[in-house]
């Protein structure tokens, strides 16, 4: 990323999202969070917070405009937000991840410098059944992906390049006690992954990064897998494992 780069987190207060908004600060760019909460966190250098319900069109396209007037043209844009909350979760999930994604990009569009970088969180559950999520998650994901090829060859033209990253599970700050306490669980996971160890939240903050930097200028429609390598396991092998 470049110095003085001006970076807009979408879902930047918790989690990986947190995360990636502490790596850019690290840097000294410029960095606009909209979360559904503000965050009094500091973490050095030019952050500041929106709070904003991204199903609210119109309240949101003031705080979009309100972010380019104030801290200026983008240079990168990355989406973390997901649903989590009462009401329909098929429909919720939906306007969230999608619905909301597509609209902040189409009304932000214009608003880059020359060149830009989009990047949206997928997940494994684009492809495969993660049975502790929901019908929803699981489509909402795989929608993602396409969206970003479908922006990467439409936006691309326009110096945009977009691209995403699908984490496997990995350790950040709100599960970080959860898993010293279960140790077991974190065996678990590093006697099947290929690398031996879980990931971490500022390791996937990392991979956004390189992907807004300069260095991935000619990487677009990509999706990214950062999951220690466990992704090229197949059933059969995890199975035979587990059975040991």
């Amino acid at each position: 990323m470049k110095s003085q780069a001006h970076s807009l987190v979408v879902g930047g207060t918790r989690g990986m999202g947190r995360a990636l908004v502490r790596q850019f600060a690290s840097t000294g760019g410029r960095v606009s969070v909209i979360g559904r909460r503000e965050s009094a966190e500091d973490f050095g250098g030019d952050v500041r917070y929106w709070r904003a319900d991204l199903l609210a069109e119109k309240k949101l396209a003031r705080t979009l405009a309100e972010i380019i007037r104030t801290r200026g043209k983008l240079d990168n844009l990355v989406f973390f937000q997901r649903f989590k909350g009462t009401g329909d979760q098929w429909e919720q999930e939906l306007a969230t991840s999608l619905t909301a994604t597509k609209s902040i990009i189409e009304t932000l569009a214009g608003s880059f410098n020359i060149t830009g970088s989009v990047v949206l969180i997928s997940s494994a559950a684009a492809n495969i059944i993660c049975a502790e999520q929901p019908a929803g998650y699981h489509v909402a994901k795989a929608g993602i992906n396409q969206l970003a090829r479908y922006y990467a060859a439409t936006l691309g033209p326009r110096g945009l390049r977009v691209n995403t990253v699908s984490p496997g599970t990995v350790i950040k700050d709100e599960n970080r006690e959860f898993y010293t306490k279960h140790k077991k669980k974190i065996a678990a996971f590093t006697r099947h992954i290929p690398l031996r160890r879980m990931g971490t939240a500022d390791e996937i903050a990392q991979v956004i990064a390189f992907l807004c930097s300069p260095a991935a200028g000619f990487i677009t429609g990509q999706n990214l897998l950062v999951d220690g390598g466990i992704s090229l396991l197949s059933q059969e092998t995890l199975l035979q494992e587990f059975s040991r």
